[in-house]
């Protein structure tokens, strides 16, 4: 945009400020790309909506946590979900693993304030407790309000794939759906493999590995195409206050008071870090 095009949409949202005392709604479009064996694909992040769900998420990336992690599960018409674990050689796939999982930072609060839809990507946490995200994250490959929108408080959505023909975008995300899966146990009884594995487990060969997670744009956007819908189950619109009723000022007998205005209040762990279906 030209600056003097600039200076308009400053001098605009100035006078909405001055007006209406609200600013235009913005979204602080952080682009990150994910780059995987299977190809790019770039998320646009919600700062302003979810600012600490995305602050989170890229404490994460820019500490380089996600650098050489892999996609342990893999819900064809569901999710695909990682963050969670890094294949550094001793991985023991089981029940229990240990080795090879992700150092998790404090848990975060819940910021439910979009919906679920194709392509966007929220948070994992433990059941039952809404305000446990940590590092991993999933990415929807469906439209799942109905299921996740509610569920445990409503799963944080924080991005979007990006379709902007620089990458993949929702292709390889498909991709990784698409791939063979094998039943290893607990965190990995979805395990998403390039091709079928030994008796020893899959390797660095066959899993899908996450090279690496970088930023690419931190510049502001209106990003206004990019926001999904607003989560409505977790965060139900509030209730209008009642109509009061201005009184007429008449004496004596009798008035029927006039009708006053309307008032709206304002327009699964290894297996822990799961969303369930």
């Amino acid at each position: 945009m030209s600056e003097a095009g600039n200076r308009l949409r400053r001098l605009l949202a100035a006078a909405l400020i001055a007006v209406f005392g609200v600013a235009p709604a913005q979204t602080l479009a952080t682009v990150v790309q994910f780059e995987t064996v299977l190809g790019n694909f770039r998320v646009n992040l919600f700062d302003n909506v979810t600012p600490v769900t995305v602050a989170n998420f890229l404490d994460y990336v820019n500490n380089g946590a996600y650098t050489d992690s892999f996609i342990h599960r893999s819900e064809p018409g569901f999710v695909i979900q990682g963050g969670g674990f890094t294949y550094d050689g001793s991985l023991q796939f089981s029940a229990v693993a240990t080795s090879g999982a992700i150092p998790a930072n404090a848990a975060i609060v819940n910021e439910p304030e979009l919906t679920n839809a194709r392509g966007t990507i929220a948070m994992a946490k433990l059941g039952g407790d809404p305000d446990s995200a940590t590092n991993q994250w999933f990415i929807n490959l469906d439209d799942n309000a109905a299921n996740l929108d509610g569920q445990n408080g409503g799963f944080s959505v924080f991005g979007v794939v990006i379709e902007d023909g620089q990458d993949g975008g929702m292709d390889v995300v498909d991709a990784i759906a698409a791939l063979d899966r094998e039943n290893l146990g607990g965190a990995f009884a979805t395990l998403p493999v390039l091709s079928a594995s030994t008796g020893a487990g899959p390797d660095a060969s066959n899993l899908v590995i996450v090279n690496s997670i970088v930023v690419l744009d931190t510049t502001v956007d209106t990003g206004a195409d990019l926001l999904p819908a607003t989560n409505v189950t977790a965060n139900p619109p509030p209730a209008p206050t009642p109509a009061p009723v201005v009184d007429s000022g008449g004496g004596g007998g009798g008035g029927g008071g006039a009708p006053g205005l309307v008032f709206l209040a304002g327009l699964a762990v290894l297996v822990r870090l799961r969303v369930t279906r």
